[in-house]
């Protein structure tokens, strides 16, 4: 697919992910009227306040806009209004960013993995998953401007930035599935016409490596790092004084894809249940590193990136609604149970760029020693794209 007939639809699904956000950020004012708190109760309008916040161009009641401000050698009142319109740039930047995030995201999937029979469902998936990305790194490039219109962003910056960038996922997970519906459907109409589809042939063997090294990427964050010990480690090791003092909140927000420790304390079965959940989602990373080659038009490096951060967003949602369905048999089912989804997305990112470049390298030296093999024993079990057969 061509770069013109693959930018229609990334651009349209980019308009409506931007739109969707500001309509959520829109309606946060509504919960507050007691008609919302009679028919949702108090405490579901209050979580739901709490999700739509971060989009909104209502600030905070928790903000202390036009506050006290540290001074030099002195305190002194600022105007409110200078507050309010740094919020407001803030908002700006964050719906622009996430514009700006998923076009480019969107048109090198779109282009890569068409909406084609047979792509359909992963270009579905994987256009969602990048939603989500885009989301979150657009609340964290605007995260520096939100947190200085509160008027204290020299007292622990760190922490303040980890806990902006954790805000707003859940509306993500929502909004992101919605524009990526559309995008995949308009792309399937744009793909009409645009003639046969180059066709990647991977050995299935291939494959099957390099989608190990990629998932052994993410097994270091899920497994080894976040085991409570060490991630305890990562949180406390690094000290100092200054503005970038305290960095272990963010340092668990971008390295950690989970959170466990031993049995101890807890019931047997329920520790075994949890960690068969983590085992998933790693099976659901390796599963779709293992088909993504043979999906895409061309197994590029940065396509190959791309495609391992939508796997790991994808494991990662799997095995946080399989905890929402297990901790909804024990609890009471409210909003509660889904405060964590979308959590460990910052962290998906970064091991799924570097899975995504380990199953990059992997089935180039894997191809290539295959190709060195007997041509009979070369082809044998090879991939064909869905797309491809009869």
């Amino acid at each position: 697919m061509t770069y013109r007939r693959a930018a229609i639809p990334a651009v349209l699904g980019g308009l409506l992910l931007t739109a969707l956000l500001w309509w959520a950020g829109a309606s946060e004012s509504a919960l507050r009227l007691r008609g919302a708190t009679d028919v949702l109760g108090a405490q579901a309008a209050a979580d739901l306040e709490r999700w739509l916040a971060p989009w909104s161009y209502d600030p905070p009641a928790s903000s202390q806009l036009g506050a006290a401000v540290d001074g030099v050698g002195d305190t002194f009142r600022s105007d409110s209004s200078r507050y309010l319109a740094l919020y407001s740039t803030a908002l700006q930047i964050r719906f622009a960013a996430v514009l700006a995030f998923f076009v480019p995201g969107a048109l090198l999937l779109v282009r890569r993995l068409p909406p084609v029979r047979g792509r359909l469902s992963a270009a579905l998936l994987a256009v969602w998953a990048w939603g989500v990305v885009a989301g979150t790194l657009a609340v964290t490039v605007s995260a520096p401007w939100l947190i200085a219109s509160q008027g204290r962003g020299s007292y622990r910056f760190l922490p303040q930035l980890a806990g902006v960038i954790a805000s707003g996922r859940q509306v993500l997970v929502a909004t992101a599935l919605v524009a990526a519906v559309v995008t995949v459907l308009v792309a399937r109409v744009t793909a009409k016409g645009a003639g046969p589809l180059p066709q990647e042939i991977v050995p299935a063997r291939a494959a099957r490596l390099a989608a190990t090294a990629g998932t052994a990427v993410i097994a270091l964050s899920l497994v080894v790092l976040s085991y409570q010990s060490v991630a305890a480690t990562l949180q406390t090791a690094f000290s100092g004084g200054g503005l970038l003092s305290e960095p272990g909140d963010l340092l668990r927000q971008w390295l950690l894809l989970g959170a466990w420790a031993g049995p101890a304390g807890t019931p047997l079965g329920d520790w075994l249940l949890y960690r068969t959940i983590d085992v998933l989602l790693l099976a659901v990373v390796w599963w779709a590193l293992r088909l993504l080659p043979g999906l895409l038009t061309r197994a590029t490096v940065p396509v190959l990136a791309v495609g391992a951060v939508c796997a790991t967003v994808l494991g990662l949602l799997t095995s946080q609604l399989l905890r929402m369905l297990v901790d909804g048999t024990r609890l009471r089912w409210d909003l509660y149970v889904t405060a964590g989804l979308g959590d460990g997305i910052p962290a998906a990112l970064t091991w799924g760029l570097s899975a995504g470049v380990a199953t990059a390298v992997t089935l180039r030296v894997a191809v290539a020693r295959t190709r060195t093999m007997d041509p009979s024993e070369a082809t044998k079990g090879t991939d064909t794209p869905a797309s491809a057969r009869p």
